[in-house]
């Protein structure tokens, strides 16, 4: 992990700045064109379906359609959100960027901090993928088995994830581990908080919710594979640096 740099903190780092400014313009373009392009769906990161899957649910529902993954969605999915009227997804997460990404691109630099962040980003698309693909499986035999009680258990296996939230989770993690003790105020707490117990307490919603709750259209498990491969990366880079930041 790098030093303290010198210069004066920026409020707008450039990776910050520019990151955002990307997900606005995304966000812009879905809500103007997405009738015309299908934008959403084609930016969606969408499960991996088994041809054998496929073929099953064309027998169940052969008039409905069931969008392919494709490789580039591992990156574009991390730049798209839910588009208008639901304008509260990406101002939460944009905010929550600022908020915590600034200070760390601040100390890391810009091109560490921009490595970071699409790393945290792919990490959250994998483990997603491979949660997704693993609950299609469950889907495929459910099928076969006609058990009407798991097909609707396991429907939300076909369902995409859109957001900047893995990525961001990443970045909440890192900041936790590197600023452990920095109190924050959260919106529907009245007490301040450690950073390192709020966002723990993040994760914990984000387990629970992955495996206790179903059909709430958030993607739990690509929180928690941008949490868990940001806290890996910063632990790596703090091995080789022997000040503790706080």
């Amino acid at each position: 992990m790098s030093a303290f740099r010198n210069t004066r903190p920026e409020s707008f780092p450039p990776v910050i700045k520019n990151l955002i400014i990307i997900n606005v313009l995304v966000f812009l373009a879905q809500s103007i064109f997405d009738k015309q392009y299908d934008l959403t769906d084609l930016l969606t990161l969408r499960p991996i379906i088994s041809s054998e899957l496929m073929k099953a649910l064309h027998q169940v529902s052969p008039s409905e359609t069931f969008p392919s993954f494709h490789p580039y969605q591992i990156f574009t999915h991390m730049f798209a959100h839910a588009p208008l009227p639901m304008i509260f997804h990406i101002l939460f997460n944009m905010f929550t960027l600022w908020m915590f990404g600034r200070v760390l691109e601040n100390v890391w630099g810009s091109k560490r901090f921009l490595f970071f962040y699409l790393a945290s980003g792919v990490g959250a698309a994998g483990l997603h993928l491979l949660v997704q693909y693993i609950r299609c499986q469950d889907l495929l035999h459910a099928i076969q088995a006609n058990d009407m009680e798991g097909i609707l258990k396991n429907k939300g296996a076909l369902a995409g994830a859109l957001g900047a939230s893995g990525a961001v989770m990443g970045v909440m993690a890192a900041f936790a581990y590197t600023f452990p003790n920095t109190e924050l105020y959260l919106m529907f707490l009245p007490i301040p908080i450690k950073a390192k117990w709020a966002v723990l307490g993040f994760v914990l919603i984000d387990l629970f919710g992955g495996f206790a709750v179903s059909g709430d259209n958030i993607a739990h498990f690509a929180h928690l594979g941008g949490a868990l491969t940001g806290f890996i990366i910063v632990f790596i880079w703090n091995k080789t640096n022997r000040r503790t930041l706080y």
